[in-house]
């Protein structure tokens, strides 16, 4: 049961190995479950959006989507991933993915909206940075189209591009998109990444996640993304947005304080 009035979308950015998955989803559900929080893990089984060619894309399909069926029946969560093709979709979903996630660059493909809809799975379409959050409403009218329910249908806000190293999170994009009654999650780290670094790999600004967290929790957010990793120097893929695994709990915390002390305000001006 979700007692906190939100859930929690966390894992590291890509499967890395098996034995970095476990230890995350472990830590992970021991702190959602003492704080009575739904979680769902994710982790990529590939990353296909990569500047330079020499970026880790992966273990492998099959490999990282085996690692993700292990934690799903190991721990008893939900999973969910990114897919790029429809023939992906198809594929994820042979592997029990919960939830099939459409990148943000890839909102508007046709083809892969229909695939991931008659899945048969939830799916999580990752709002454009080019997008303004009104233009979901096509997104959604397609996924329904396509055989989608609604009640099976997310969206999440990952920022818009500003200029062009930067992204902006405008926190009216969540009630927005909430007007199309499906849940609508903010995606905190990414919303702090800093795209076109001229190295050719995305920057980010880790020591603002719990602003933009209360910020999306004060936006009202049904729920939150937070990518993690136990050693984010180390990662091999978006190190630089991660929180490191052992600031998640306190995270949360503050997370659940602001959110009681919102609910409590936002009671009072209507009464």
């Amino acid at each position: 049961m979700d007692l906190q009035g939100f859930f929690l979308i966390s894992g590291p950015c890509v499967v890395e190995s098996e034995k970095i998955c476990m230890e995350t989803a472990e830590k992970l559900l021991q702190i959602t479950q003492k704080y009575g929080i739904p979680l769902i893990f994710k982790a990529s089984y590939r990353k296909e959006n990569r500047t330079r060619i020499d970026s880790f894309t992966g273990i492998g399909d099959r490999n990282g989507l085996e690692v993700l069926q292990n934690i799903r029946e190991y721990f008893g969560v939900e999973i969910t991933t990114d897919v790029h093709t429809p023939d992906e979709a198809l594929m994820a979903a042979e592997y029990d993915v919960d939830i099939i996630q459409i990148p943000a660059f890839l909102c508007r493909q046709t083809s892969l909206l229909k695939a991931a809809a008659q899945t048969g799975k939830k799916v999580n379409v990752k709002k454009g940075q080019f997008l303004a959050p009104e233009q979901m409403r096509f997104v959604v009218e397609k996924l329904l189209q396509f055989g989608a329910i609604r009640e099976k249908i997310m969206l999440t806000e990952r920022g818009a591009q500003f200029g062009y190293t930067d992204l902006i999170f405008d926190v009216r994009s969540i009630p927005i998109m909430q007007k199309l009654h499906v849940p609508v999650i903010l995606d905190v780290t990414h919303s702090l990444q800093k795209p076109n670094q001229t190295r050719g790999i995305s920057g980010g600004d880790p020591q603002m996640i719990s602003t933009l967290a209360a910020a999306g929790v004060a936006s009202g957010a049904d729920g939150l993304f937070i990518e993690t990793h136990p050693n984010p120097a180390e990662a091999l893929s978006d190190g630089s947005n991660m929180l490191p695994l052992n600031q998640m709990e306190v995270l949360v915390r503050k997370i659940i304080a602001f959110r009681q002390t919102y609910i409590i305000t936002k009671q009072d001006i209507q009464e």
